[in-house]
């Protein structure tokens, strides 16, 4: 009888938890990288709603309902870090979901690990974050450089094979790691660089640069930076009408409003992802990727991209990691991080010593018919190559 009452509390969506597990996140809601930040938000909140319609996080023989404090850092890092510092100190939490961006990754590591807190993020991808000697950050994003190595990985499969490259990146710590994993790749294949620049923060105008672009007629042109230079970027490459063969953008494609945003001019550009709904792995939570999809579909009316599904592999982690280790102490909780290696709907799941992800591939989308496909490894679609000149 009581068996049954719980499964019948468990199919009703009550939660068997005793108490409560509270986890922390400072996350854009406002500012440059809002967009992003939302997303996020989603893929935390999908994965808390899911933990907690199954009764909760067991930890020994007791269960937890999860809730999760969040804060508005502003996209500002300093604000990122006073915020997370306030879920630690004041807010007496130790577990902390991280934020959206490099930045305000590497902005609050410093906080977490000050303070002997936990902090598993699937929103930062700088490998500066893991060159600190931090003990306490996990991340489960491939780091920048593989945004622009895919890119040019895929770029030098197509036919007619390219020859030359102009590669731009905002000035951060992200954008200019992505540039240079290109860059690097992009030299290793035998390309020609023909331009490598990058322009300032929050940047409204790039026209200096693409004229520099125009004149080099560069047959792949990539853009290393977030939602907003994405946005950008193409539509001045309209505006001074170059007409790369090849154009690959990190961040913006994968995300929904992209296509809002340029409508039919977004058609055919490529974009490095951390995850893609065509990934096929099984999961303990959502069943496999096709369970993860439909339940995001089911919660939010669309489907899900990279980054709401960093943040729920993210969480996950975090909960498995617990989960394993049977304790909330947090010594005992990395130690079960370091010792993870587990099928997710995201990949396999598991870490080096720094605390970064060792065992997941990336993909490539493009812009097809208004939607972002997997064009490279993975391939639901085709790519269409040569790109045709901007309508």
């Amino acid at each position: 009888m009581v068996r049954l009452l719980i499964a019948l509390m468990v199919l009703a969506g009550l939660s068997l938890a005793e108490e409560v597990l509270r986890l922390g996140a400072a996350v854009s809601f406002t500012g440059k990288y809002a967009k992003e930040g939302e997303l996020l938000r989603r893929g935390y909140e999908l994965w808390k709603e899911k933990v907690n319609s199954m009764g909760g996080i067991k930890v020994g023989n007791k269960r937890y309902r999860v809730e999760i404090v969040y804060y508005d850092d502003q996209s500002d890092p300093k604000t990122t870090a006073k915020l997370v510092e306030k879920l630690i100190v004041e807010d007496g939490i130790k577990f902390i979901l991280g934020p959206y961006g490099s930045a305000q990754v590497f902005a609050a590591a410093g906080i977490v690990e000050k303070h002997g807190a936990l902090m598993v993020q699937g929103g930062g991808a700088s490998s500066k974050i893991y060159k600190q000697g931090y003990r306490h950050i996990f991340g489960v994003f491939n780091t920048a450089p593989d945004y622009g190595r895919n890119l040019i990985d895929l770029a030098v499969t197509l036919k007619p094979e390219p020859r030359t490259v102009a590669i731009i990146y905002e000035k951060d710590i992200f954008s200019e790691d992505a540039a240079r994993g290109a860059l690097e790749r992009a030299k290793e294949k035998g390309l020609k660089v023909v331009l490598f620049e990058g322009y300032p923060k929050g940047a409204q105008d790039l026209s200096s640069l693409m004229i520099k672009i125009r004149a080099k007629k560069p047959d792949v042109v990539i853009g290393a930076g977030h939602f907003r230079d994405s946005v950008l970027v193409v539509k001045q490459l309209k505006q001074f009408k170059i007409n790369p063969k090849f154009v690959g953008l990190t961040v913006g494609p994968p995300v929904p409003a992209f296509v809002k945003a340029l409508g039919e001019d977004a058609e055919y550009v490529f974009g490095p992802v951390q995850w893609s709904k065509a990934f096929s792995y099984k999961d303990p939570l959502f069943g496999d990727t096709r369970g993860y999809v439909e339940a995001y579909r089911k919660k939010y009316g669309e489907d899900p991209e990279y980054h709401s599904a960093g943040g729920t592999a993210a969480a996950m982690a975090l909960q498995i990691a617990i989960e394993r280790a049977g304790t909330l102490d947090v010594e005992k909780v990395r130690q079960e991080l370091l010792n993870m290696k587990v099928e997710t709907f995201y990949g396999v799941i598991g870490f080096d010593e720094t605390g970064k992800i060792v065992t997941k591939p990336m993909a490539v989308v493009q812009i097809q018919n208004g939607k972002p496909v997997t064009v490279y490894p993975f391939r639901e679609a085709e790519p269409v190559y040569p790109k045709p000149a901007w309508k």
